[in-house]
Parts: C-alpha cells; structure tokens; sequence
C-alpha cells in the first residue's frame, strides 16, 4: 500500500452538552474575537444568541455574519471576509451545517492567503494555513465540520467549486446533538443520506484504506439503524447522537478517501439550478453504485450487509443489487424525491451537467473513470 495521511482537526468534541467545554478550549487557544459564519434560519430562532452569549461570558467577543446561502457563493465569501477584516477578528467560528463551515472555510482561506476564493479550486492550491477555524455543527450529515472540502458556488459560471485543501481543516469541531433537536425532518433526511452517500463512496473510492473502511462501514450500519428514527422524532436523543457519531465517522472515510461521481454529479445540479445537496446525493447515489457495480460488487456486498440485507450465500454482483435495494429504501422512507425530474432538472441540460461533472476532483477517485456518454446515461437513469 502507498504512503497514507489522515486529515482530521486536531480536537473533536462529542456528545450532549460538549458546547461549554469546547468553549473552554477556546479560550485556551487565546483567541479573542470571532467572526461567527452562519445563516439567517440559526440567527432569527435564537442559536446563534445563545451561542455568542456563552462566548461573551468567556471573553470572547464575536461579530456575526448571517448572509450565508444554502449553497454559499463566491459573494458570501466576499462579504463574510469584508467583516472580518473591518472588526480585526482573530478567527473564525461556523455555526451551522454545511453551508456555514464551507462560507468559514472560503473567509478564512482568503484571509491568510489573499486573492479570491476562486483561485483556490482544485486540490492543495494554498501556500498557507488559514486563520483558525472552529466549527460547531448543527446538522448530521456534511461533516463540513471535520473536512478538507470546501463547496462554493460560483454564480457567474453556474458552477460549485470544488476546493480540497489540507489548510481548510478546522482545528476544532464541535457535534453536540442538542444543537441538532429542531432540525426538521426534510433536513434531517436529506443531511443524513448526505452522510451515507460519503460513507458508500469512501468504501469504493480507489483510495480506500483499512482505516477508511473501519469508518465508513460503522457510518454505514449506524445511518441504516437510526436515520427513520432521527426524521420520524427529531426529540429522539439517541437517534440524533448516533447520528451525529455516523456523519463523523462518514467524514473521516471521505475527508481521506475522497468521494467519486455521486459528489461530482451532485455539484454541478446545486450549482446550476441551486438545488439542496444532500437530496441530490440521495437521489444519484443508487444509479451512479449501479454504474460501479461492474467494478466494486464486492465491495457493495459489503455495503448490503451493513445496512442489513442477508446476502449470505450470494455472488458478489447480486449482493451488490441488494446494497442498491438498500439505499432505495431507505431514501423513500425518510421522503427523498424519487428522481431528478421532480427537483426539474432538464433533458437538454445534461449535456453541460455531464461535461462540468468530469472536471469535478470528486471524481477522480471513483472506482471507474466514466465517459461523457456514461455520465449523461447515469443523470437520465436518476430522471
């Protein structure tokens, strides 16, 4: 096996409750004043208060920044960055889901390293750290808060960038599931087949580890026993902390195995008709596991099993279709669109989807290196 790096914050904090105690951390750091990156939503119901209130009691003075978009934009980055600098904030805190940590990962890149957040797509683009970086999730399934993946939606191109950068890692997450109590249950859906679609691409991915694979099976059984739980009751502490633990562990396969043609599909349907990610991984992941299943059916065997299909006895590529089988049932049960047409993609568009989805680095670790034929075929299965 090559030589293998592990990217991950150098300090997680679990569990109902943790918020106080990773404050803590905070100030043992010795930051000082934080640009708070979040959303309108968190802000009008009073979290992102909450939050800044516990701060305050600490010392930690805060500036808050609440124009992110669901999927945050190039000028989301711009004017996060244009507070940061006008208030002196010595670092950067996201409060949120996805959207919040990715909007955080852009100003803080920027502001260290200059230039747009452009400049950085790619893999491993920045020649500095960013400015430090504490991410406190609100949702159970990007696992933004972990990772080296930062999404940003270029308006003008109809594009989400992919921008994979060892100096975007937090050095802190935080995934107390009391933040996550009045998720409703659309989002919750959505954010968990968000977290098994990370996990079914890290365990296929072309570099894949016994590390990843650790993860991203426990991931797997994990969102399997306890996402309909999660949706049908969002007060279902339990369910909400072993979602929380999946979507960690989904993010550590991903962040170090990277992702494959579901992610980079995916993308380019957010960035051209500004759709929610986690619904339109939930939507592909079937028909692109199709695709691999020529390559991978071992190792979607193996996905069967975790999500708790008996293949016991058969060959690999009919245990395969029972992963399939899987993933289909679970996605209707928690209320996931059953194809692209009801999010109204269009026919005459898949050209230039298939065409921005090759240059996507998410696809550079897919088990099997598509066509552009291929990937228009997989977009018109998923209709």
């Amino acid at each position: 096996m090559s030589a293998f790096k592990f990217f991950m914050p150098t300090i997680n904090h679990m569990g109902e409750g943790c918020l106080a105690e990773a404050i803590n951390d905070i100030v043992g750091f010795g930051l000082k004043k934080a640009l708070v990156v979040t959303d309108k939503v968190l802000n009008d119901i009073g979290l992102v208060g909450d939050v800044v209130e516990q701060l305050g009691e600490k010392g930690i003075a805060s500036v808050i920044y609440d124009g992110t978009q669901p999927n945050p934009t190039c000028e989301n980055v711009l004017d996060g960055l244009a507070l940061l600098q006008e208030n002196d904030c010595d670092f950067v805190i996201s409060l949120g889901g996805g959207s919040p940590h990715d909007c955080a990962k852009g100003v803080a890149l920027v502001a260290t390293n200059g230039g747009e957040i452009k400049d950085y797509e790619g893999v491993d683009v920045s020649g500095k750290p960013q400015l430090p970086l504490v991410a406190i999730n609100t949702t159970a399934g990007t696992a933004s808060e972990i990772t080296r993946f930062c999404i940003i939606t270029d308006v003008k191109r109809h594009v989400k960038m992919a921008i994979v950068d060892k100096n975007t890692t937090p050095i802190m997450s935080v995934n107390d599931p009391a933040l996550m109590k009045g998720m409703p249950a659309s989002l919750t859906a959505a954010t968990g087949m968000d977290a098994l679609t990370h996990a079914v691409e890290a365990y296929v991915s072309t570099i894949a580890t016994p590390v990843t694979d650790c993860c991203a099976l426990k991931a797997i059984k994990l969102i399997a026993s306890y996402l309909r739980r999660a949706v049908d009751n969002g007060e279902d502490m339990e369910a909400r902390d072993q979602m929380a633990y999946a979507q960690l562990l989904a993010g550590m396969a991903f962040n170090n195995a990277s992702l494959g043609y579901v992610h980079a599909m995916a993308h380019q349907l957010g960035g051209f008709y500004d759709l929610p990610h986690g619904v339109c991984n939930a939507v592909l992941l079937p028909h692109v596991q199709q695709y691999n299943a020529q390559v991978s059916p071992g190792r979607l065997a193996d996905v069967a099993r975790a999500m708790g299909k008996d293949v016991e006895g058969m060959e690999a590529p009919q245990a395969a279709e029972k992963a399939l089988e899987a993933i289909r049932e679970l996605s209707a049960s928690v209320g996931i669109p059953a194809g692209l047409r009801e999010l109204n993609v269009k026919e005459e568009d898949l050209d230039l989807l298939a065409e921005n989805a090759l240059k996507d680095a998410c696809g550079l670790t897919n088990p099997k290196q598509a066509t552009h034929e291929e990937i228009v075929a997989i977009y018109r299965n998923a209709m």
